[in-house]
This record gives C-alpha cells, structure tokens and sequence, in this order.
C-alpha cells in the first residue's frame, strides 16, 4: 500500500515525532509491537507505519493504541476548548465594542385594546 503524503513539512515532521512518542511510550510498557498491535486491533504493520509517522494510518488506530497504552484521556483533551488560546482570542475579539440597554417598545394600541375586552358569550351555551 502506498504511503498517503502529507502535504505540509511541517506537518510531516509532527507525525514523525509522534510516532518516536508512541514508540517510546511503548518501550517504556514493555510492549512488543506485537503486543500493541493486538491491543489495537490491527496488524504489525500498521504500528510500524504509525512509529514510521505515516499519515495514512487512521484516526480510529491512533484512538486505539492511545487506549492500549493507557492514553485515552489525551486524545480526547487534544484540543480542549478550554485550552484552545487562538480559539479563545477569537472569542474575545468578536465581542461587540459596546453593549447597549436594550429599549422597551411601546406597546400597539390595537394590542392593548383587544387584551380589555372579553370575546361575547355565544347564546348557544350555557353558563355555569
């Protein structure tokens, strides 16, 4: 299968250096590639190819060796919108310049008007 390029160089060598991290964090464990594989749910090949960097390797088995090696809760505060800087100073540039009391509208005459009086009883009914 042939390796699905990254556009950006930069982006290249972020997948690379993540896929250093993971195997490290393996080595650390005492995992075999073996072993995270079938954590994983996948093949050797695929952990050598994510170690490698390679940005075909999808989503779902990053997910799922982060679970493996017990990572789970960073993939889900990758991008924390808590902790989002540039995502925060958009907010606080859109806020409006000033805030305005918001005026009350008078009301319509023909809205006060049919508030007072009461629809006339139809002489079909009885009232009780």
């Amino acid at each position: 299968m042939a390796k699905k390029p990254v556009p950006s160089l930069r982006m290249q060598a972020e997948l690379r250096k993540l896929g250093e991290d993971i195997a490290i964090a393996r080595k650390k464990r005492r995992f075999t590639q073996q072993r995270l594989a079938e954590g994983a749910g996948v093949n050797v090949a695929t952990i050598r190819r994510l170690e490698s960097g390679d940005g075909g390797v999808s989503l779902g088995v990053l997910a799922m060796v982060m679970l493996t090696l017990g990572e789970h809760n960073r993939l889900a505060n990758l991008l924390d919108v808590a902790k989002d800087d540039i995502g925060l100073t958009l907010d606080v540039n859109a806020l409006p310049k000033r805030v305005r009391p918001k005026r009350s509208r008078p009301r319509r005459p023909e809205d006060t008007a049919s508030d007072r009086t009461e629809a006339p009883s139809s002489p079909d009914k009885e009232s009780f």
